[in-house]
This record gives C-alpha cells, structure tokens and sequence, in this order.
C-alpha cells in the first residue's frame, strides 16, 4: 500500500525549514533548513530605520533546495508526497504587478527594497499606523479596529502599503495590488497569481488587514479613501473572499511539480502565518494558550464560535473565524521582544571582548553561563526590576514606541542579577496578556509551549510558570510549526476531515510540564504589581 506523505512547510524569519510527514502516525521522515543568503548579508534593511525588507528568490532557492534534501534524505518517491502547506511570517506584504509578480523581480526594480516583501518586523510605519488608529476612532463610522483588538499596529498589511505609496513614488505607480507572503507562495506553486482570484488567507486577511464578514470584507473604500486618496481604489484590486487553511489552493503546476521534483498530483493548501499553523502543530483545544516563545513570542487561543463570537477582547492582535482551528474563533496576541531581550544583554555584556564584531565562540556561552548562575538565586533577590519592552509592546494595547527599563539597580547589582530581572520581565509581558484574556472571559487553563526557549531553557519556563501561576506543557515535536503545516497540508489533500482529527492521528504529544512553585507564585505576586506600576509610570510620563 502506498504511503500518503505530507509537506509542512516553514517560513521564519532568517531561514525556510520542509519538514515530510507520514499522515497515519506524524513520524518526521525528513527535513532540510536553508538560510535566506541574502537576508544573512542584511541586504536591503537598515536596522536604525526599522526597515527589514526579504527578497523573493531567498524564498524560492531555500524551497527547493529544502524539498530536494528532505526527498534525497527520506528516500521517498514523488507519487507518495500527496500534498503540502506553507506558512509565513506575517505581515510580510509585498507590491505586485497586474500578473502578481512582485515588482522586485521585474527589471526595473530588482534592486529597490520598497518593491521586496515588508517584513513582519519591519516598524517604519508607526506614522501610518497611528493615522489608521485615529481615523478608525473618530471618523463617525465603523470602527474597523474593532476585531483587531482596537489598535491597528505598524507590523501590519495597510500601515505597510500606505507608508511605501507615500515615500516610493514609482512603487505607488506600479503597484497594481499587494499581496502577503503566505498568499503569494501556493499562488505560484499552483500557477494562479492573478491578484484578483488567488486565494487570500483568512489568517493574514483578518489579523492584519482588517478584514471581517461583518464588513463584507476589507474596510471600506470611504474609510480608504479618507485615510489618504492615494489608496482610492485599491479595495477593488484586494479581495472580499478569504479561506481557511482547511481549503486547498489548487495543485502543483507541471513547471513547480518539475522543479520540486513532485507530481502535478500534489495538492497545495491555502497558506497561513507560522505561529497560527504552530499552535495547530502543538496541540492547540480551547483554554489553553498556545505560545511559540523565541527572539518575539506569539500567543494563541481557540473557543467556540458560537459561545465568544460577540465578545471582543481589546488590546489584542485580532480574532478572526477560523484563523487557526477551522470553525473556531482564533485569538492572537504576543510580545515584540522575549528572546531578543537576552540576546541584547549578552551582546552588552560581551561587547568589550567583541569590538571587531565577531560573535563570541562557542555561540551564546554567555547566556548558559548566566543561566548556571541565576538559578542559584530566588525570586526578588536583588530588589532589581525591569520592562520588557525593549521592541515597543505588540499586545495587550499595541505601542512600538514604549522603551524598556531597569529600576532597583546598585553598585552590588551584577550580570546574572539583572539577567534574571530581565527574564522575570519577560514573563510579566506573558502574563499580562494572559490577564486580559482572562479579564475578557476567555476560559484560561494553561499554556503548551512550543520553540528555541521553550526546548532549551528550563530555568525561562519555570519563571514563566511561575509568573503566570499556570502549568506550561512543551510540546514534543521538534518542528511544531511545520508540523502543524504538515497537519493542514493532510486535510487539505483529504487524509483527514478537519484539524482536530489530523491532530489526534499525527500530534506528537509533549516531553514535558512544568508546574508553578507555591513559593514562587506568591513572590511573583508581589513582583508583578510592581511591574504593572512601572509600566504605568514609564508610560504616562516618558512617552
């Protein structure tokens, strides 16, 4: 009997991992990462700008050369290889042509950064952002916030497009239509990239670009028009329809099928964004936060439609129908800096020995030296208190402009003293955002914990258990994202009927739980109003 073999494919932010699956057990039969070579050069981004731009061709090198591998390793034949999904980072718009070609890969702008994807974290759109946020307040009519937590952020699909129109006048004039990362890539595998009939995912649509049924769709060419007469008529050049990840997006082209080395037979789903198909691949059931933890973090919760449909929960990366389980209402929230945050430390610390800025070898020895170090102190120690928002704060209540801060210090304060304040601080920024779901109504159980740190850093996880006083599960999988893909991809080529039964066949269960310590949770307590008053003080006083 042939095996019917699955594709999860993950797009992060420095490189592309594929990921085969056998849909009866989840077993990983292979995989392949590559690292985006122009992205390592930091071609195209100017970091003091906040500008992070990506090329297209580091998407479709890193995909073959990923697929091959994993085919060549798993030693696997094509007709076996029944479907694949991609996800994405998100936002990560880019402007395209009337044929969906972006502009990047046309002569003319081959080397013009406006005209390549806008990546996720790229934050040069704060202006834009805070003018859709004003008008959507106070225009007098919809408040097309709304599902959106009620602020619209930087990182996101209209605030992106509106800031490139206004600084690149020949980018305004060729850009036809725009479209995300994670629409534009089963376009072209399938071989319909007409910006008008590809399939547009319900994930990037309603998370961040303000899409929702009860607006019939994208906000209105009135608002558009209002918010700047540059983006009048562009709506009609979008879309009104989205689709779940459940929905196939066509089949493998002969010249996609030829370079992948695939069958024309192979199905392709609708795309989604990485931590969204994440939270699929770790398990994801209602009460419990999903919570892909690395240089950001990105939160996800599920609940039945019919039970949270009217509720809105402010300060929120949005909710949308179907975002991550098809047939439930999925929540998003997350934290702009986590990881990045030691990472800045260890760079402080290491900067003296390092003026010819090479990295330190072997690679983030500082950090498990701290992390030997702090585990031998207790919670509230050192009287040193810090705020996370060293990358402004995605949610609760988005702001890329807050600063992060350090309070308590003394001449006694040390490294490993401030790097666990840093860590505590980061759990803060965690259990903030589980506050407001739970302030919301949302039910709130626990968190299943999925990436780098949640793998490799007990002392982070028991921190952040204890701060959130909730068990955290870390989910098995060593690719949860790509899994969670693989999961999709096996609905979508009907191997399964819905998420929860690819779920329950291909899930890898979890490795671990850690639970809060009693004496912990009551020094958290105590820690974290401090927090909240710091963060309120940073806020209304030096902002």
């Amino acid at each position: 009997m042939k095996r019917k073999l699955v594709f999860g494919i993950d797009y992060g932010t420095d490189s592309v991992r594929s990921v085969l699956i056998d849909t009866t057990n989840g077993q990983e039969l292979g995989s392949s990462v590559f690292e985006y070579p122009r992205w390592k050069k930091g071609l195209y981004c100017d970091p003091a700008a906040n500008r992070f731009r990506q090329h297209p061709l580091d998407y479709l090198e890193g995909l073959e050369q990923t697929v091959h591998d994993t085919m060549r390793k798993a030693g696997v034949h094509p007709e076996e290889v029944v479907g694949m999904t991609l996800d994405t980072t998100g936002s990560t718009p880019v402007a395209v042509n009337r044929q969906g070609t972006p502009l990047v890969l046309t002569d003319e702008f081959k080397e013009d950064p406006d005209a390549m994807f806008i990546l996720w974290k790229d934050h040069s759109s704060v202006k834009e952002a805070e003018e859709i946020n004003h008008l959507a307040h106070t225009w007098g009519g919809t408040d097309f916030t709304k599902y959106s937590g009620g602020i619209y952020s930087s990182e996101w699909f209209w605030a992106k497009i509106l800031h490139t129109l206004r600084t690149n006048k020949k980018v305004q004039a060729a850009a036809w239509s725009w479209v995300e990362h994670c629409d534009w890539m089963p376009a072209l595998l399938t071989g319909n990239t007409d910006p008008l009939t590809l399939k547009r995912s319900r994930c990037a649509a309603g998370h961040k670009a303000m899409w929702h049924e009860e607006f019939g769709g994208l906000p209105s060419e009135e608002f558009l028009t209002r918010l700047d007469p540059m983006l009048k008529d562009l709506r009609k050049r979008l879309y009104s329809v989205t689709y779940t990840a459940d929905i196939p997006a066509g089949t493998l082209s002969e010249e996609w099928a030829a370079r992948l080395g695939l069958t024309p037979a192979t199905v392709v789903g609708t795309g989604a964004f990485d931590a969204h198909l994440g939270a699929v691949g770790g398990e994801i059931k209602p009460g419990y936060l999903s919570k892909v933890v690395g240089t950001s973090t990105c939160d996800m919760m599920v609940a039945p439609s019919e039970r949270y449909g009217h509720k809105l929960v402010r300060g929120i990366s949005g909710q949308v129908d179907g975002s991550i389980i098809p047939g439930m209402l999925g929540f998003e929230a997350g934290q702009s800096s986590f990881g990045d945050v030691y990472a800045w430390f260890k760079n402080l610390l290491s900067w003296p020995l390092n003026h010819d800025n090479q990295p330190l070898t072997p690679e983030g020895d500082i950090l498990a030296m701290l992390t030997t170090e702090v585990a031998k102190t207790s919670p509230g120690q050192s009287g040193i208190l810090a705020l996370d928002w060293f990358n402004g704060r995605r949610t609760p209540d988005a702001n890329p402009l807050l600063k992060g801060a350090l309070t308590g210090l003394s001449l006694g304060s040390d490294a490993p003293a401030v790097f666990r304040a840093l860590v505590e601080a980061t759990a803060y920024g965690s259990r903030k955002i589980a506050d407001r779901f739970i302030e919301e109504g949302i039910d709130f159980e626990g968190v299943i914990a999925l990436g780098g740190i949640a793998k490799k850093s007990p002392f982070v996880m028991q921190v952040l258990a204890d701060v959130m006083n909730r068990p955290i599960k870390i989910a098995r999988a060593e690719q949860a994202v790509a899994l969670g893909a693989a999961m999709a991809a096996a609905v979508v080529a009907g191997i399964y009927g819905t998420f929860e039964e690819a779920q329950n066949a291909m899930g890898n269960g979890f490795e671990k739980e850690y639970l809060p310590i009693p004496e912990n949770v009551r020094i958290y307590e105590t820690l974290y109003k401090k927090y909240l008053t710091l963060g309120s003080f940073i806020e209304e006083k030096l902002t």
